[in-house]
């Protein structure tokens, strides 16, 4: 299935994956707008078998020789927001897949999210923190946003640590108004500015979901013995520079276990609906599980 992750790590066509991971998938975002004949117009689409014939627009017809129905809203004023974390350790790879990284994972994830927004005529945005700042792609609707979105997505490249406290407050413009922010992170930086931001939205009623992304030789402790390893985000440490070998490896596990109970500790205690996957699973699955976790909340 084009949709696994080893097929994924070969291509960089997001909207080729799009396509694939989202046939079938059948969850929409929220039930928060409802679209048809009302009075509000949204856009045309293509005519589809059961579309009742009032809403075809005629004139189109005449001009375009094809079937073009009105779509009509109501808005529902929620906004998506996507949140990908981009700081340097979402660069780790996969130990068992070549060519795949978590940040891949996450843009793929958030791609599929942008997608279903589209689908269900949803303004949504974009925020990547990483390098030490954010960028912020204002809300829209519609294919041009798509593109911007995309293209935003495959533009950005892990590097540098999470933003400041005040960076990060400064792009949160979107708390003005209620949203449904998606968040994709490895949740390595933990408590940090973009996390107390992400617990602070959802304390002001906004919709947060939370993925955290490892890889299975992060889960499992599974490193080559014998090799030094160093923080990517702080390489100007005084010690940065840590030996893996077997006996580190029970630490390794505690010290991890400790790092994400507390994570998801604060996570249930703000209500926030949490989902841990590997960046090696399909994202066909892991996207459907995340949708049906925040929708039993």
């Amino acid at each position: 299935m084009l949709a696994t992750s080893a097929i994924r790590a070969q291509t960089a066509d997001l909207d080729l994956v799009i396509r694939h991971v989202l046939a079938g998938l059948g969850h929409g975002l929220h039930a928060g707008r409802e679209r048809g004949a009302g009075v509000e117009f949204s856009e045309y689409r293509a005519y589809a078998p059961g579309d009742e014939w009032r809403r075809v627009d005629w004139k189109l017809l005449a001009r375009a020789d094809r079937y073009y129905v009105r779509e009509a809203e109501r808005d529902s004023h929620v906004a998506v927001w996507l949140l990908l974390d981009a700081s340097a350790s979402m660069a780790e790879p996969s130990r068992r897949l070549a060519g795949l990284d978590k940040l891949g994972f996450a843009r793929t994830v958030l791609a599929c999210i942008a997608a279903i927004a589209q689908r269900q005529g949803d303004a949504f945005g974009l925020v990547v923190a990483g390098g030490d700042r954010m960028l912020f792609t204002p809300a829209s609707r519609g294919p041009r946003q798509m593109h911007r979105v995309l293209a935003q997505l495959q533009r950005a490249q892990a590097g540098g640590g999470l933003p400041d406290a005040s960076a990060v407050r400064s792009s949160l413009h979107f708390a003005r108004a209620p949203s449904l922010v998606f968040a994709v992170s490895d949740g390595l930086e933990w408590p940090s500015p973009l996390s107390d931001a992400l617990l602070r939205l959802r304390a002001l009623q906004h919709d947060v979901r939370l993925l955290v992304l490892q890889t299975e030789a992060e889960a499992e402790g599974r490193f080559a013995t014998g090799t030094g390893y160093r923080d990517p985000e702080a390489v100007d440490a005084p010690v940065g520079l840590r030996r893996y070998d077997a006996a580190a490896r029970g630490a390794y596990l505690a010290a991890r276990q400790a790092h994400f109970d507390s994570l998801a500790t604060a996570c249930r205690q703000r209500d926030v609906p949490l989902l841990m996957a590997s960046i090696e699973d399909a994202v066909g699955p892991v996207l459907r599980s995340w949708l049906q976790r925040a929708g039993r909340r």
